[in-house]
């Protein structure tokens, strides 16, 4: 097995992996990293998004091979329960979630969105969004909570 290192959550990682193990696997599987879902298997869902030196993919469609000599953020990786980052502390007062499925994945993808645009208006926030299914919330209040991070992520 290959052994690859990849900088994980901000940690310094080396692993043994099978070539043909997919990251969101390796994240799941191997590293007890749960947050990162898998919701569909062909990467329609967004359920296992998460940011590939700051860039958000599917990691249902990444072979774990494919990220060495990168830097891998998930979920856990960006706050706590106690410390929550501005965007999950925005989806939760906004009520951008339901049954908490697809919220990593939304998350991740609200980070990229707002690296790239720091003040984007809601066609923007939906076009950036359109790759992460929801079958509960209807949008409307994750389209508010990207809002907020945005306008908190603003002010500092």
């Amino acid at each position: 097995m290959p052994s690859i290192e990849i900088k994980l959550n901000g940690a310094a990682t080396r692993l043994n992996v099978d070539p043909q193990q997919l990251l969101v696997e390796t994240l799941r599987r191997e590293l007890g990293l749960t947050g990162t879902h898998v919701g569909c298997d062909t990467s329609q869902c967004g359920a296992c998004t998460v940011l590939l030196d700051g860039q958000a993919v599917k990691s249902c469609s990444l072979l774990t091979v494919q990220a060495d000599g990168h830097e891998v953020t998930t979920i856990e990786g960006i706050g706590s329960p106690q410390a929550m980052h501005p965007v999950q502390q925005a989806f939760v007062e906004c009520h951008g979630l339901q049954c908490g499925f697809c919220t990593p994945g939304m998350i991740m993808a609200t980070l990229d969105l707002l690296r790239h645009n720091p003040k984007p208006d809601d066609a923007a926030i939906e076009q950036a969004l359109q790759g992460n299914l929801c079958r509960c919330t209807g949008y409307v209040n994750i389209v508010a909570a990207v809002r907020r991070a945005a306008d908190t992520l603003n002010a500092r």
